[in-house]
């Protein structure tokens, strides 16, 4: 019969990529572990694991009991604050939040000094990265919650969803005109865009396949402070879910200029939709919520159409 130990040491020995190495890891004698990797692989009848001088590697069906033995093991992890979350035990335990880089750029760091302060007893561990990234971190039991963009929401997924965003030209100062700019005029500028797949562009893609546009991309990039600086060095014009750019010094960019028609994208703070959250991710999310919020009353951030959460 397939036990914890069996998952655990597997795991340990795919990660560490040899025996001697899990073995250290976990403190557990190589010899057990060989013994336990080898009953599991008679009582599942496949090879899981290739052997080489080098280390070890997962065979084809090793990479798959990797990633559901990965996924379990990882929600045992999570089940004592999934049982306290009904017995109104104060919030406790480790939340794993992945937030969008294109999100105001201080805001990580931020929103941790808020939870480290409003919710004393959760270790947040914070990944900042792009929405795409987010959400396969979050479907594969990586993270716990995700602040994400998205421009389909797909039912894989529990969500708050918080606002719309407009997408902005963002130019610099000399070019800018610093009011709204109508998105047939956007072929005839260069355009610096994120490479696909990513939200804004397949948004703004869709955008100039419906009006029958091709645009002017002449360059590509997937970092918000790259595509910035490319801006600055008057490569092009961004087209960015951002109408406020009071996170970015200097005052060489211009306003932004929001696209007419508009092309929104949705903030959301997404979750498992195969799981229930514990406690402490529950308040994480409900504490995120109020900081997102908060932040773009305070920045009054253009372009933000606020969803009502009830549905009325």
């Amino acid at each position: 019969m397939m036990q914890y130990r069996h998952l655990h040491y597997f795991v340990s020995v795919v990660e560490a990529g040899s025996f001697s190495r899990a073995a250290s890891t976990i403190h557990v004698a190589q010899p057990a572990i060989s013994q336990q990797i080898a009953q599991l692989e008679e009582q599942l009848g496949v090879s899981l694991l290739l052997r080489s001088a080098r280390g070890v590697r997962p065979t084809a069906a090793g990479e798959v009991l990797y990633r559901e033995a990965s996924s379990i093991l990882k929600r045992l992890q999570q089940l004592p604050g999934i049982v306290r979350s009904g017995t109104g035990t104060a919030a406790t335990g480790v939340v794993r939040l992945g937030m969008s880089s294109t999100f105001v750029t201080t805001a990580p760091a931020a929103f941790m000094e808020q939870c480290k302060a409003s919710l004393p007893n959760v270790e947040l561990r914070m990944a900042v990265s792009d929405s795409p990234t987010i959400k396969r971190r979050v479907t594969a039991h990586e993270l716990d919650l995700g602040l994400v963009l998205e421009d389909e929401l797909a039912p894989t997924f529990a969500r708050m969803p918080l606002f719309r965003q407009k997408l902005f030209l963002i130019r610099p100062q000399a070019a800018s005109k610093g009011r709204p700019v109508q998105l047939a005029d956007l072929v005839s500028l260069p355009l610096i865009l994120p490479p696909s797949p990513n939200v804004t562009r397949t948004a703004l893609d869709r955008a100039f396949a419906k009006a029958k546009l091709s645009p002017d991309v002449v360059m590509e990039a997937d970092v918000v402070a790259n595509i910035i600086a490319a801006v600055r060095a008057d490569v092009g014009g961004a087209v960015l879910p951002k109408g406020d750019l009071s996170d970015m010094s200097g005052e060489d960019l211009g306003e932004p200029e929001a696209i007419e028609p508009p092309v929104y994208l949705t903030c959301s703070i997404i979750s498992s939709g195969n799981f229930p959250l514990a406690n402490a991710a529950e308040a994480v999310r409900d504490l995120l919520s109020q900081f997102v919020e908060a932040t773009l009353h305070q920045t009054q951030a253009p372009g933000v159409e606020w969803i009502d959460a009830t549905g009325a």
